[in-house]
């Protein structure tokens, strides 16, 4: 606090738990890194010590790492607390990203003082260039700090902040253990990036939060494990045992890596294939494509296993049909880069269950007198906790009426809580139609079925979009397929004819096969479907339609209002009480306290697990001890999600408790403090003895100096270098990313990048404006340090989605760029940590680059850099699109909005901007039907 005024302002703060407040004090006091667990209100404590400092009114505090929705959150909660506080000096938050490029504003909001968050390119950017001294600022707040590695925006803004600012504060959060607990000292290594030295712990099982949430009356919880149905048993089981099989491939396939983790625990976690394709990255160009293709079926797998807890049974099938299209081996491809797991026997348990799911029978010819058998029948079987959400609300409504006489400051409202969107459409579907009349009768007692809860309605409704969708998904996948062949085709032919019959028989010379007068009756290798169902012919599927036309009683039901211009909403709608609502709404994190706290509902349905919910229902029930809550739990018994949950549970447990162990016997890290070294020896550690080959004695007591490209500082490069004590210049250039010197420019590509660069054309204008104004320009080529230095690992996807250019066609495209522009120097690099080592090579015996002249340099005369400024990522976007090139794409982004509006030309408007020709593909591109062609 720079300040303190003469009578400081009483602050307020919703802190009612005993270990909130001793948190607080402790985050007053030091500079620390807290981890918490999830679900005990991270969010709130961050809130509450802005607060604490915007109260004042005479501070400058930054945010970093917050995503939309956290700033969203802490805007309110600081208006919240200002109002209940009282305090005229707060300003609450204002949030700085991509959207306020000004300059000029950024400054001016800076000079005034308050909270901001902003995001870490724009930060970094200002603290460099002085926009926003590091010395004004009071404070750094730094979230998810788990996010934070060495080559990191964040770190780089913590350093640059350090070592400018020694007396503001700097504290960090985190909600997620387990990264800060993966790795060889990963907590300490954490906080020496965050320039940090005391941490924090706050597990669920600490002394403090377990007294605080279990000292008070507890919530009723009341767990209901729910039985699976048997075919959802089956296709469990069956998805399981390619899960088991596809691991035990991988550890067979003798990477020489730690397996250890490889294991069908670890397999239904998110991120068990993102771990796993971590760990085969440096090695991932002498992995097979075998391992390679079961690397991205373990995505598809799990994918697969929560598909099947919460879709439909119609959707759930319509999912299947699309992983089979998708992955079926087509007729006559040579590629073997199928699945494996999709040949086993319980990939066709898995299918034909999830058909069985939806109906019965199979296809079979019409009759000889022309009738078609009636051999598909529908089950629609329904979600088992359907019912049993529709028995808790009947027994919620039932107590709300015989118990009216509980008196607290709890709503009546009921709160449903589930995984995702898509779940919660599917129960507004279910409880809106639930208990519509069905007009069926019984087929032995002719008895009409009485009025039960019954999703008959809502399934028979997707069952006939599902019928609409399998006849128009046949024509779609022909001709995605027949495009993808001919691009196939046209690849091949490009081999040439030198290596047209590699390996294989000249056509003149006869081949003996088993079999011969088939074989080359086929014309090819057979087609090898994997899964032997059977299709169900079209005349069986007009029938089914046919028979699931919607009934009387169906047609009254109201449909999915997709739009609504809400008018007339005076007269047509009210409000409903909170006692009357029903409310339906997916996880969301620390958003969830808000919710609880703004529908207060006495009753809270849980349709799926959560642990970190769970914990903040705790924080809640204890926090409002006039407020009664009842907590139903539902959880599918045996089943991958109640072990899912299990497992996440003991993982944040483990966590904790390995960082507990680790900072017992962590080191302290004591950083070096640049200020205290003596002038005269900083002067003489930059003398260059080096004067062999006709160099000379070079002596300076500056810092070298590094002009980079504004739009540069998203890679990690920037930060290496000014770890290398290089004083870096952030400037917005025309020409090059990297200026060294009056006359060395570098532009660095990924490798991803540069294939981009060539296909769109971008790089051979980037190489001619570079030689027209630089007399050693250089192409960087920087390839990613966890990932194998080589090109092979970028031709794996070349084939058969996309044609997209091989190691071999970027070699001889490099050879044509090296002829086209002989002075061009290429310098490849392994990782952003020996590019840094290359241009403090480059940097020696040379003067140091004007930034006035390095932002000059490519400017028409009259223009002033930075005037047009556009958003990168839809110029990118653009940039894709054929006939797009770098001299027509200026005029696109100042005559055209955004690309929406680019798709929506028609073909006379492109032809006015940008020439009849590229107007056409480009109105070509994006009017194309992939049904129709």
């Amino acid at each position: 606090m720079t300040s303190t005024p003469a009578k400081a302002p009483s602050v307020k703060l919703s802190l009612p738990l005993d270990y909130q407040q001793e948190l607080f004090s402790e985050l007053r006091a030091d500079d620390e890194l807290v981890v918490l667990a999830r679900g005990l209100g991270s969010l709130r404590m961050v809130t509450n010590l802005l607060h604490s400092y915007d109260a004042v009114g005479n501070n400058l505090i930054v945010i970093v790492g917050a995503e939309e929705r956290e700033n969203g959150w802490i805007g309110e909660a600081l208006a919240e607390h200002a109002t209940i506080s009282r305090s005229p000096l707060a300003r609450g938050l204002t949030q700085v990203n991509t959207d306020m490029s000004n300059v000029g504003a950024r400054e001016k909001m800076y000079s005034q003082g308050g909270i901001f968050s902003v995001t870490s390119r724009i930060l970094i950017v200002d603290l460099l260039s002085k926009l926003l001294s590091p010395e004004m600022i009071t404070g750094l707040v730094v979230l998810h700090a788990e996010k934070v590695t060495a080559t990191s925006t964040e770190a780089f803004i913590a350093r640059v902040y350090r070592q400018n600012n020694k007396k503001g504060f700097l504290k960090a959060f985190s909600d997620n253990p387990e990264p800060l607990a993966t790795g060889f000292s990963p907590l300490s290594t954490t906080m020496k990036n965050l320039f940090l030295r005391k941490p924090s712990l706050w597990p669920r099982f600490h002394a403090s939060v377990a007294k605080s949430l279990e000292g008070r009356k507890k919530a009723e919880v009341i767990e209901f494990e729910v039985p699976m149905t048997e075919n959802m048993r089956d296709i469990q089981n069956a998805i399981l045992e390619c899960v088991e099989i596809s691991i035990s491939e991988l550890r067979r396939s003798g990477t020489g890596l730690d397996i250890e983790d490889w294991a069908l625990e670890s397999a239904l976690h998110k991120n068990f294939d993102v771990i796993i394709r971590r760990q085969l990255d440096p090695v991932w160009h002498r992995v097979s494509s075998k391992t390679r293709q079961i690397v991205a079926d373990l995505g598809v797998l799990r994918s697969m296993l929560h598909a099947l807890l919460t879709y439909d049974a119609v959707s759930f099938n319509k999912y299947m049909e699309t992983i089979l299209a998708v992955h079926r081996p087509r007729p006559g491809s040579t590629r073997q880069n199928q699945s494996p797991w999709i040949f086993l026997d319980s990939a066709n348990t898995i299918f034909d269950t999830a058909r069985r799911r939806v109906y019965t029978g199979k296809a079979s010819a019409p009759s000889t007198d022309g009738q078609i058998p009636n051999s598909l029948q529908p089950v629609l079987e329904e979600l088992p906790k359907w019912a049993l959400l529709a028995d808790i609300l009947e027994e919620i409504e039932q107590d709300a009426y015989f118990n009216p006489a509980v008196r607290d400051d709890s709503s009546g409202a009921v709160l449903v809580m589930c995984s995702d969107q898509a779940t919660c459409k599917q129960i507004r579907q279910y409880l809106q139609t639930k208990d519509a009349i069905q007009e069926t009768e019984d087929r032995e007692g002719g008895e009409e079925k009485k009025n039960q809860p019954s999703a008959k309605l809502m399934m028979r409704r997707r069952f006939r979009d599902y019928l609409e969708w399998k006849q128009n998904f046949g024509k779609v996948s022909a001709a995605l397929f027949s495009e993808n062949q001919n691009a196939l085709d046209g690849f091949t032919d490009q081999r040439g004819a030198n290596g047209a019959y590699r390996g294989k028989a000249p056509p003149n010379k006869r081949r003996r096969i088993r079999g011969g007068s088939a074989a080359a009756a086929g014309g090819g290798r057979p087609s090898n479907d994997g899964v032997g169902g059977t299709e169900d012919s079209d005349a069986q599927m007009v029938d089914l339609i046919m028979d699931m036309q919607p009934t009387a009683k169906e047609s009254e039901q109201k449909e999915d209002v997709v739009i609504d211009d809400l008018n007339g909403i005076e007269d047509y709608f009210q409000l409903l009480e909170i006692n009357d609502l029903v409310v339906v709404h997916p996880y969301d994190g620390d958003m969830d306290e808000q919710l609880l706290e703004e529908a207060r509902p006495r009753y809270i349905i849980m349709y799926e697990p959560d642990a970190a919910f769970i914990r903040r229902v705790e924080v809640y029930r204890s926090s409002h001890s006039d407020r009664n809550v009842r907590v139903y739990f539902m959880c599918y018994k045996d089943s991958v999600e109640e072990q899912r949950y299990l497992s996440t549970v003991r993982k944040e447990k483990d966590a904790f408790t390995k960082l507990i162990k680790e900072r017992g016997s962590m080191a302290l890290t004591i950083s070096h403090d640049a200020s205290a070294v003596d002038p005269q020896e900083a002067f003489l550690r930059t003398v260059n003895t080096r004067i062999a080959g006709g160099g000379r004695l070079t002596a300076t007591s500056k810092p070298p100096i590094c002009v980079i490209d504004v739009r540069e500082f998203r890679s990690s490069l920037p930060s290496l270098l000014h770890g290398r004590s290089m004083e870096v210049i952030p400037c917005l250039l025309t020409v090059a990313d990297y200026v060294l010197s009056p006359s060395i420019c570098i532009e660095r590509k990924s490798v991803r990048d540069l294939i981009s660069s060539f296909k769109n054309g971008r790089l051979f204008t980037q190489a001619e404006t570079m030689l027209q104004h630089y007399r050693s320009p250089m192409l960087l080529i920087e390839f990613d340090q966890n990932k194998s230095f080589t090109l092979d690992p970028f031709a794996e996807s070349s084939l058969p989605t996309t044609v997209t250019p091989n190691s071999q066609d970027i070699q001889s495209k490099l050879v044509l760029l090296t002829l086209a522009f002989p002075r061009l120097k290429i310098i490849w690099s392994s990782s952003p940590y020996q590019t840094a080592e290359i241009f403090e090579e480059l940097k020696k015996n040379h003067d140091e680059p004007d930034p006035v002249k390095a932002v000059q340099v490519g400017l028409e005369a009259g223009e002033r850099p930075g005037e047009q400024s556009f958003n990168v990522n839809p110029v990118e976007m653009a940039r894709a699109v054929p006939g797009v090139t770098g001299k027509n794409i200026g005029r696109m982004t100042l005559e055209v909005e955004d690309v929406v509006a680019l798709s929506n030309m028609d073909e006379p408007a492109l032809g006015e901007l940008v020439g009849k020709q590229v107007g056409g593909q480009v109105w070509r591109f994006f009017n194309k039907s992939v049904i129709d062609d």
